[in-house]
């Protein structure tokens, strides 16, 4: 499954040399309660409609589903890719490569959690739809997908964000795979836009718009 690659609202401006020292780790499966308990202070108070709430079924049981979702996409990006932590552990990015996906018993295993855990039955043809809608937009070709980034909602607003994001598109900007990523609003896709990335499809189907941007 894919989900747009949205955080919290952030400083777009660079931040200054002095405070440019984040360094990244790459985590292990120890880190999947850290990086899920990141990603769900980020997404938690979010309550616009974007991809992480199309999924989440939205009733008193909220919280626990994002949890179980933030753990999904862990899984999964471990088994098909890399995640990243900041040193100081209060931001994540989680990465995955297409190329290398494929269906496990483990795989089906956690779709099915999925399923039942998160989404919510009534909702899977809105889950169905928007898989449709990324796998139409992105390549056939071989590349590198950002998941979901998220910072800690007390680090929101400090530079932790787009630090993260420089390290990561430096990593990558020489890499002869392209990075393809999604965004669910024109202030995250103006983000992605200042570390290189352009706009290649712009997709409203959905109630709200899904910016498809490209790096390489």
């Amino acid at each position: 499954m894919n989900y747009s690659l949205t955080k919290n609202d952030v400083n777009l401006s660079y931040p200054s040399q002095q405070n440019n020292a984040v360094n990244l780790r790459k985590a292990t499966h120890l880190d999947k309660k850290l990086v899920s308990e990141i990603l769900v202070s980020a997404f938690l108070p979010l309550t616009e409609e974007n991809s992480i709430n199309l999924v989440v079924k939205q009733d008193q049981k909220r919280a626990g589903r994002m949890q179980v979702l933030m753990e999904y996409l862990f899984e999964r990006a471990l088994l098909f890719g890399e995640v990243y932590i900041s040193d100081n552990e209060k931001a994540c990015i989680l990465l995955k490569f297409p190329h290398l996906e494929k269906i496990t018993f483990r795989t089906i295993l956690l779709d099915v959690k999925m399923a039942f855990n998160c989404i919510g039955i009534e909702r899977i043809c809105s889950v169905i739809k928007r898989q449709r809608i990324a796998h139409k937009n992105y390549p056939k070709e071989e590349h590198i997908r950002p998941v979901i980034l998220g910072v800690k909602r007390e680090s929101d607003g400090k530079g932790t964000a787009v630090r993260l994001m420089i390290k990561v598109r430096n990593k990558f900007k020489n890499n002869q795979l392209p990075v393809i990523i999604d965004a669910a609003s024109i202030s995250n896709a103006q983000m992605y836009q200042k570390f290189g990335f352009k706009i290649i499809k712009k997709e409203e189907s959905l109630g709200f718009p899904i910016y498809f941007l490209r790096l390489n």
